[in-house]
């Protein structure tokens, strides 16, 4: 990446400018941010990882955050004064956490481009500490008021929440999960709880028919190479002009399916786990209303309408992912 693609918040030398209280300074952080993000998003062509995906991400953060907020406070009264910044610091997560996407150089045509784990999400840690440590620069020259900064407690909240949306591959389970939320050596902090399950929470908290909307963005975020075949039309007739290509496409459809499969039956066997750091007293409004999906009911719907038989054809699976109506998704 050159230097220009990343984030700057140049000196401002009227300090009417510069934000004033904690609260100015996230929001500032959250639109260079987002500027970032929608120049990444537009530049590699993203259909998942735009500002929707943050924005469902924020949803759902805030979601999670409000059930456990009463049990916070109950367990430890004092810490009321704080849960307004570990809230606004979640939010900043939930924007931030997925602003730099870095795809693995291949020659190969035809395949799926693929991120190794955690390259993308340490990119996005370090640009953004960087832009916070420049803010907090330009609030120290311009002496405002020092409770306007990010603090190093912040910034380390920040690190570990983003670290814990690295997501690594199970072999076993033919499922991906979030190996910080395992590590048992480790406490780590509420923001990082919320904001790990909120980010791969579509399932759980949205049902399947958000679910299947998530995969099919994914599918077209990592297959740049279908979608001029989806928007000229020319993959329903790849089968006659093109039948190499045509079953090069459906195999890649029927591993995104039967890993739609895979994913689920993960989630609903790993939620109780996941939920073990939260508060006592919050655990059963989690499981039994904000990750409501999570259950084998829904498990068994999704392998009934998932089309995951070695001899399901091209045409059936292109009508079961509905492209069509998400090819104007990227960027936005």
């Amino acid at each position: 990446m050159n230097g220009d693609d990343r984030l700057n918040l140049s000196v401002v030398n009227d300090s009417s400018q510069l934000p004033h209280t904690f609260a100015e300074t996230v929001a500032q952080i959250k639109d260079v941010v987002l500027r970032r993000f929608t120049e990444e998003a537009d530049r590699k062509s993203l259909y998942y990882h735009t500002k929707a995906h943050i924005q469902n991400v924020q949803r759902r953060s805030h979601q999670i955050f409000e059930v456990v907020y009463p049990a916070l406070v109950q367990e430890a009264p004092a810490m009321l004064p704080e849960l307004e910044r570990t809230e606004m610091l979640l939010d900043l997560c939930a924007v931030a956490h997925d602003m730099v996407q870095r795809f693995e150089h291949s020659t190969q045509h035809h395949t799926a481009r693929k991120r190794k784990p955690g390259v993308s999400e340490t990119a996005t840690i370090e640009e953004l500490v960087d832009c916070i440590n420049q803010l907090n620069r330009q609030l120290e020259q311009q002496n405002v008021n020092h409770d306007a900064r990010l603090t190093d407690a912040d910034i380390a909240v920040i690190r570990e929440a983003i670290q814990a949306t690295i997501c690594v591959f199970d072999a076993q389970e033919q499922a991906i999960y979030q190996p910080l939320l395992y590590d048992l050596d480790r406490s780590v902090s509420i923001v990082t709880r919320i904001l790990a399950l909120a980010d791969i929470g579509a399932l759980g908290m949205d049902g399947i028919e958000a679910y299947n909307q998530e995969g099919s963005l994914l599918f077209l975020e990592e297959n740049p190479d279908v979608i001029p075949l989806l928007e000229d039309g020319t993959i329903y007739q790849l089968q006659e002009t093109n039948p190499a290509l045509a079953e090069n496409i459906r195999q890649r459809l029927l591993i995104r399916c039967r890993f739609q499969v895979s994913f689920a039956k993960s989630r609903v066997a790993r939620i109780k786990q996941e939920l073990q750091g939260f508060p006592e007293a919050a655990i059963p409004v989690l499981i039994k209303e904000t990750f409501q999906y999570l259950t084998p009911e829904t498990v068994q719907q999704i392998e009934a309408t998932t089309p995951t038989d070695e001899a399901t054809d091209l045409g059936e699976l292109l009508q079961f992912f509905r492209f069509e109506q998400y090819l104007d998704a990227g960027a936005q």
